[in-house]
């Protein structure tokens, strides 16, 4: 129970950090301390002092910094609805012309959120300072530094908003949204596939002892440290029999074990399971595939008629297929004697090239820009590959290509 206790505040601990809501947040609270630090400055004996000793720092009457305070903050409000009206329209666009599953990239950009979280910590700012102001005789007791803070808040916001129309109009081209998708892959995929040979794999299970699963979801691996320490005191094997990114569901074989276990070793193991109802680059680097087979698809479709977008889409998943084909995930795991305890089932080159190629093929083979950029890349690949798979697919491009030319020689 500990084990699993620890993998849930570890998914809670990801699923709150990585939310929309962390970092505006976190950046308000931090305007709200900066509001009672500077209010409470502006109040003691050096604040009173300093306000005395420069002529520049005084308001003369508190209706006069009310005043400057409410217009600053009707004008940051409008902003802020402003700017992320823009965000919204984006993500409108992003999820219509090219795929749903980008939209984690966009709601999750930091610079979007911390921008959100300027805009409220300014907001949260100005209505503490304006609650603090009072009808009183001394303009000492006027919060001035606070408010020409506040003033110099707001600058940086404007200057903020006009490089954040900057960024929204670039951050929404097809290019920058691929390259996004492509950089995060490509890092998953350096944490994951980090070995240049395959390793050899000596475990080798037959049985019929299996374990199930304890509930439907997207199998995305196993918590190895549990799961290790469990086969190593109980003294058996696993090998999973599906791939990560497989859809199952609740009570289907998810494993095989080498021998029988009792059921609360049984219990144990499953728990160890790790389920996702998302689909995220860094959990799994075949999402990245996925998406940008997905953009290109979507490019491809009748409504949006774009072949330019997928040709750039198809540009970078073939780069990552050559990487994937150059290197190789962890297969094996090995408890503290070394000995091989868990095996996981590869999702070959072969499969993850059927999977994501293939479609975009079957989808574009009638566009001429597409054939003639789809036989250049596959060129290329089956140059540095020997997978079979590339190469019945150049020779089915090739004969579309020739087919194509006698039409043309016909007519």
């Amino acid at each position: 129970m500990f084990d699993k206790s620890k993998i849930w505040v570890k998914r809670k601990y990801y699923d709150t950090v990585n939310s929309i809501a962390f970092y505006p947040a976190f950046i308000a609270l931090m305007f709200l301390v900066a509001a009672y630090v500077t209010i409470t400055l502006d109040f003691s004996e050096f604040g009173k002092s300093l306000k005395s000793n420069f002529s520049w720092l005084t308001l003369k009457d508190a209706s006069t910094a009310r005043s400057i305070i409410s217009t600053i903050l009707a004008g940051i409000l409008s902003l802020t609805v402003f700017s992320f009206s823009m965000v919204m329209i984006v993500l409108n666009q992003a999820a219509s012309q090219m795929s749903n599953r980008i939209l984690d990239k966009l709601i999750g950009n930091r610079f979007q959120q911390m921008v959100l979280g300027v805009y409220i910590g300014t907001i949260v700012f100005a209505l503490f300072l304006l609650s603090t102001i009072r009808d009183i005789e001394s303009h000492l007791s006027i919060p001035v530094l606070s408010t020409y803070l506040l003033i110099i808040f707001t600058i940086f916001d404007i200057f903020l908003f006009i490089y954040f129309l900057h960024y929204i109009t670039q951050s929404v081209k097809y290019e920058v949204i691929i390259n996004r998708i492509y950089d995060d892959t490509k890092e998953s995929m350096d944490v994951e596939c980090s070995y240049e040979k395959p390793l050899l794999i000596a475990l080798k299970i037959e049985s019929n002892y299996t374990i199930n699963g304890p509930r439907s979801g997207i199998f995305e691996g196993f918590a190895e440290e549990p799961l290790l320490k469990l086969c190593e005191e109980n003294d058996f094997s696993l090998s999973f029999l599906h791939t990560k990114s497989t859809f199952l569901f609740k009570g289907q074989p998810v494993a095989m074990v080498s021998k029988q276990l009792d059921e609360k070793v049984a219990t144990k193991i499953s728990e160890s399971f790790l389920y996702h109802e998302e689909e995220r680059i860094e959990n799994n680097f075949f999402y990245g595939f996925k998406q940008l087979t997905e953009i290109a698809l979507k490019a491809l479709s009748p409504g949006i008629n774009d072949p330019g977008t997928a040709i750039v889409s198809m540009r970078s998943l073939f780069v990552l297929l050559l990487k994937r084909n150059l290197a190789h995930p962890k297969l094996i795991f090995e408890d503290s004697n070394l000995q091989q305890r868990v095996v996981m089932k590869e999702q070959t080159f072969e499969e993850i090239f059927e999977r994501t190629v293939m479609p975009i093929w079957d989808y574009g083979k009638t566009d001429r820009l597409l054939i003639r950029e789809m036989y250049q890349l596959l060129l290329q690949l089956s140059n540095v590959t020997d997978s079979i798979s590339v190469k019945k697919m150049l020779k089915s491009v090739e004969h579309q290509i020739t087919n194509r030319n006698d039409d043309v020689n016909v007519s």
